[in-house]
């Protein structure tokens, strides 16, 4: 049996907490002495430390208490319940914590500044003159001429919602325009990317096989480097959650990738990727 001084040095819980759990009849000590002390045995300290894992997830002390009352009340459950809340909220801070690492090197992750004339003509001519001789010909073939092309890449630029996507990808148009600038079309560096991307896509599809929600964490953090490494990003929270949102909505590249990877995948990455953002 603790007195209630012992428990407090275990668990770090105040005493005058331990006695407010008392007195509201949340906690309960085991026996009281004659001297009026209160003891608690193992079973309290176990349900002392389910009460602690739920405020850790700021559930009032009244619901709590309604909870663990409950005559359906399962505590295997509440745990694995628990477990998975405050993953996502370690999770999620994981994810405040990379923007802030962001801000504090000098990157701007909050400015929506739209694109001008000479900002597109500008990423449409590097866009040209990264492209293969084959390549072009092929797509001014599709388009019936240069010009249609260059009508046709200038059009993205247009669309409010892919201009806002890109600018959250990045944090600023500067930011977007230098990522895009650095791009040389190099068909061997595309090929070693998409490589890896399929790697990752496999190991994906080993931790669903597995149900090990660890390997889906390593691969999530996998393809954020090699998102970052292809798109040039600082971070690749945003562009990855945004590629989550997009399987869920069972679009083409959903289709696409079930299709290359097996079935299932795109959700399965999905979840995976929202996951590990706590999103």
């Amino acid at each position: 049996m603790k007195t209630v001084k012992d428990v407090s040095k275990i668990t770090g819980v105040s005493i005058r907490t331990l006695r407010y759990y008392d007195e509201i009849g949340l906690l309960n000590p085991t026996e009281l002495t004659e001297a009026g002390y209160r003891l608690y045995d193992n079973k309290a300290l176990e349900k002392l430390q389910e009460i602690m894992f739920f405020r850790e997830l700021d559930i009032p002390l009244i619901d709590i208490k309604k909870i663990m009352e409950n005559p359906n009340y399962d505590k295997e459950q509440a745990l694995l319940t628990q477990k998975n809340l405050l993953e996502q909220k370690r999770n999620r801070l994981n994810g405040i914590i990379e923007l802030i690492t962001d801000v504090m090197k000098g990157v701007n992750t909050m400015s929506f500044e739209a694109f001008t004339n000479e900002d597109v003509q500008k990423i449409v001519n590097h866009t040209l003159e990264s492209m293969s001789k084959e390549h072009i010909d092929e797509q001014v073939k599709n388009w019936g001429s240069i010009e249609k092309y260059k009508e046709h890449l200038s059009s993205g630029f247009t669309n409010e919602q892919a201009v806002a996507d890109l600018l959250k990808w990045y944090g600023s148009k500067e930011k977007a325009i230098e990522a895009i600038m650095q791009s040389t079309g190099n068909i061997e560096e595309i090929k070693q990317e998409q490589e890896e991307n399929a790697k990752i896509y496999k190991q994906f599809m080993a931790a669903k096989e597995s149900n090990d929600m660890d390997m889906a964490h390593s691969a999530v953090e996998m393809l954020a480097e090699n998102y970052k490494k292809m798109f040039a990003l600082d971070n690749a929270r945003n562009i990855l959650l945004d590629l989550a949102k997009e399987y869920l909505q069972s679009t083409k590249l959903a289709e696409a990738t079930d299709s290359q990877f097996g079935a299932g995948c795109s959700a399965y990455v999905a979840h995976a990727i929202q996951h590990y953002y706590g999103a």
